[in-house]
């Protein structure tokens, strides 16, 4: 298994630790090559692979960054790392992972791949490994993506009972290293996404209908970790208040096995349903931080944007956040269809009156060709004449393109500033400032930050730093 990903600060791969748990069960011998932490790609490559393994797996966590300003296009750096190992090694490539998952087909074309797994792995990849130890038919495995001659075929993916499933071993990946120099590690309460918002491609990824993980398992895989000397973590679900019981039940699990004050955790939530009763249990949990995903402070741009909360929410949770001690972000996205300057100044001015600890904005909606407004935009033509689109313009977008509003005008970066008004609660990536530290991928301020004992979601190390706070 090999993680590519060479995002600064280092992101745990916490996937590959979930596949190492279901194939060593099914009696595979797995080893990693994690290039996270590598400093000479080429040398690790050379001397980790052979010839001698069933397949490589490679996960791919990232297609791009998702940023207007930077359109960094990491996937390229993946196919570099891929084409290296084919140097070394004649075993099957296998991609995996959510970046692979939107896109399987343009990714294995891209990436000369022989075999791909979309969604959930943990069965299917188990299922591939068998097929290709005893040499038998592998054309039916749900999920799979797979070269058949010339053409590329895949498999629907088959969702799985996560409940019924152990994920608490956490072997593969040194989680305690991640942690040392990437701040927090991460861990999964659910799978799969059943809100409609039009842009997002998490639905697509991670599947329509949620999974949810056993409660227990969650907090035996937190305390698993605290014995390595963790203590800082956070969610990978979509949102972790959807669904609330269930977000309820590992808040519960959490404290019954006494890991409440022993552990600080960050989640991405929505604004509803976000209850008194849920934030009083993740605080006695150990919850520190939330990341909201608001997006906009106007009620038609969140129906819009297929949104199921409104203004009168996002007011309220902000008292809740404030009267409950949790540190939190309100993240937005502007430039979604029918998103105008008054639209913007109005979400701003929202934000100011609530007086968030930070405001996340980010401009320009990241298309995904399976999400609604992927295809709304296909439709429209993926062309120069569509006045919408910035970036690479593809029928397939796998490469960095975006939606932006025609009504914002070209100076619509400078007139978010002129509204923000230096104001530091709002991070804001701009293409005039592409370095600004909200963007996290090879933050060097991050990076400094976490050598001095800074730990957490990445947004509260930026905050604590601006407020002179100490680790």
């Amino acid at each position: 298994m090999v993680n590519p990903n060479l995002m600064k600060p280092p992101v745990a791969p916490v996937g590959l630790d979930y596949l190492h748990s279901r194939l060593h069960q099914a009696g595979f011998e797995v080893r990693l090559l994690d290039l996270g932490f590598s400093h000479e790609a080429d040398k690790g490559i050379e001397h980790a692979v052979d010839d001698d393994y069933l397949f490589i797996g490679i996960s791919l966590r990232n297609v791009d960054d998702s940023y207007l300003a930077s359109q960094d296009f990491c996937l390229q750096k993946s196919q570099e790392i891929i084409n290296r190992i084919k140097n070394f090694s004649r075993c099957p490539i296998v991609l995996g992972g959510v970046g692979f998952s939107i896109f399987p087909v343009q990714v294995m074309q891209y990436c000369n791949a022989d075999f791909g797994i979309c969604g959930d792995g943990e069965l299917a990849l188990c299922m591939l490994a068998k097929a290709l130890q005893e040499e038998t038919d592998y054309g039916s495995i749900p999920g799979l993506s797979y070269k058949d001659k010339d053409n590329y075929k895949s498999n629907p993916a088959q969702y799985f009972d996560l409940h019924k499933m152990s994920l608490a071993q956490r072997d593969l990946v040194d989680n305690a290293l991640y942690f040392k120099k990437g701040a927090m590690v991460g861990f999964e309460a659910k799978r799969g996404c059943d809100r409609q918002c039009i842009y997002c491609a998490d639905r697509v990824a991670k599947g329509r209908m949620i999974r949810l993980r056993d409660p227990r398992d969650v907090a035996m895989e937190l305390k698993g970790l605290l014995k390595k000397g963790i203590t800082y973590f956070h969610t990978a679900d979509s949102e972790f208040n959807v669904p609330e019981e269930h977000a309820k039940a590992i808040c519960r699990a959490i404290i019954e096995q006494h890991l409440g004050d022993k552990i600080q955790w960050y989640a991405y939530c929505v604004p509803v349903p976000f209850s008194e009763e849920l934030a009083d249990l993740m605080r006695r949990a150990g919850c520190a931080g939330i990341d909201f995903t608001v997006d906009s402070g106007n009620d038609g741009q969140l129906q819009r944007l297929g949104h199921l909360h409104r203004v009168t929410d996002i007011s309220r949770l902000t008292r809740l956040c404030h009267r409950h001690g949790f540190s939190f972000m309100l993240d937005l996205l502007f430039g979604g269809p029918g998103e105008t300057r008054q639209t913007i100044k109005e979400t701003l001015e929202l934000m100011k009156s609530l007086e968030p600890p930070r405001v996340g904005i980010s401009l320009g909606v990241r298309l995904y060709p399976d999400t609604p407004l992927g295809k709304m935009v296909k439709k429209q033509g993926v062309t120069r004449q569509n006045p919408f689109l910035q970036g690479t313009l593809d029928d397939n977008m796998l490469r960095p393109i975006f939606y932006v509003s025609d009504e914002l005008g070209d100076d619509i970066e400078s007139y978010i500033g002129e509204v923000i008004k230096g104001d530091s609660r709002f991070f804001f990536v701009s293409k005039e400032q592409a370095a600004q530290n909200y963007n996290y991928n090879d933050n060097s301020l991050l990076m400094e930050a976490i050598k001095n004992g800074y730990r957490g979601a990445f947004w509260d190390i930026l905050r604590r730093l601006s407020e002179n706070s100490s680790p």
